[in-house]
This record gives C-alpha cells, structure tokens and sequence, in this order.
C-alpha cells in the first residue's frame, strides 16, 4: 500500500496518508442549511489546499496573494458544534463556510522580513513575502519537547500561537542556547548581538487547541 493513497466512491472518500485513516463525509459546495460548505487543510508549510485535492504539493496550492489574505484574515476557531469535532478552524466568506483541518496550526511562520513601513523584523505567514506579518519577538520563541516543534505568537482571532515553519525553525535553531548538553529545550536565544532567555510561555496556548488539529492527519473516532 503506498504511503498516500485515496479511494473516491461517491460521497464516501477514505485517505490512507503516513497509515492514519481519514474518512471524508462531504461533498465540496454542499448546501447544509443554507450554508454552501467547502472543506481546506492547511499542511505544516503554510500551504493552503482543498481538502480532497488529491495531490498536496506546491503545485496544487492555492497561490493567489488577495484570495489567501482574504481567506487566512478570517480564520478562526471553529465553535459551531458538530464539524468542529472534525474541522477545527473555519474562514466566512458570506453564505460561505469554509471549514479547515491542518497538520498543525492555521498560522505558520514562513520567514522573517524587515518591515518595509517601521523597518523592524516581523514573521510572515500566509507566503514569505509578507503578505500578513507579526511583530518578531525572539524572547518569544518556544519549542515544544515533545514534538521538536518551534513556535511564536499569533494573531489572537487565530488562536495566539503559529508554528515556525520547518526550515525557518532550523535557521533558527543555530542561535538556540542550552543550559546543558542533555536540554531539548533552549534556556536563550542569540538574535542580532543580542541574547534573550526564552520563558516558552506561548506553549501553554497549545492545550487549547483542538487534539484533531495537532501534527497529524485527521481520524474520525
């Protein structure tokens, strides 16, 4: 069986992904109370896709600048009862209801710019280039132990706290200081001639977060 395999059969769709079971009980733009319903999952990258697309790759995502500020602005957590069970976050558009899973966080960080309207360094999310931005703190930084995972604060509409995308996380790591060789977790961080005890505060938001949308694939219990 290959590592990402999807079986349609009508309304029924079941994904066998990294051999976790996912199984889809939707139909894109279905119409559910008057509400018409799309359903989107948003990977460890950042990148946006519909849910059942059957590729997730760069090619298959969403890319279009205004729809993903539009549709990421809006995200926040899903409180409207059943599907939040399977769908944790959600994004409005109107009649519309888009409702999101994610390997993680709706917000991942994808790269520090300089802020070209205050000239101070921000995290982007949404792309690289800074389509939507955050001020960066690195005394904010935390990393979780159990996962290895590096995270920062967020918006608060989008729950407080976003993932430091893989690769960002791994640049960032080379400034991480330890209080002793056996420490998975940073006591500091150096960051431009600077050094800052990290409290590793923004981990606590972490529990409030729906179990459904943590690090793996979705599984309907």
């Amino acid at each position: 069986m290959s590592w990402n395999c999807i079986t349609h059969c009508s309304r029924w769709r079941v994904s066998c992904i990294a051999g976790r079971l996912f199984q889809r009980t939707y139909t894109q733009g279905q119409e559910v109370n008057r509400e018409r319903q799309y359903f989107y999952y948003i990977d460890h990258q950042g990148m946006l896709f519909l849910d059942d697309a059957r590729i997730k790759n760069f090619t298959s995502c969403f890319k279009e600048k205004r729809f993903l500020k539009f549709f990421l602005r809006a995200v926040k957590m899903n409180t409207s009862g059943d599907l939040a069970n399977s769908w944790p976050y959600v994004s409005a558009c109107g009649e519309e209801m888009n409702y999101i899973r994610c390997d993680d966080l709706p917000v991942v960080f994808q790269s520090i710019i300089t802020s070209s309207r205050t000239g101070d360094e921000v995290l982007s999310w949404g792309d690289s280039k800074g389509l939507l931005t955050v001020p960066f703190d690195p005394s904010a930084v935390a990393v979780c132990e159990k996962s290895g995972r590096v995270y920062h604060p967020a918006p608060y509409r989008q729950g407080g706290v976003g993932l430091i995308k893989s690769s960002l996380a791994i640049q960032l790591s080379a400034n991480f200081l330890f209080e002793d060789d056996n420490s998975l977790q940073p006591s500091g961080m150096s960051w431009n001639h600077q050094t800052y005890q990290l409290s590793h505060n923004v981990l606590e938001l972490l529990n409030d977060r729906p179990a459904l949308g943590r690090y793996a694939e979705l599984e309907n219990e």
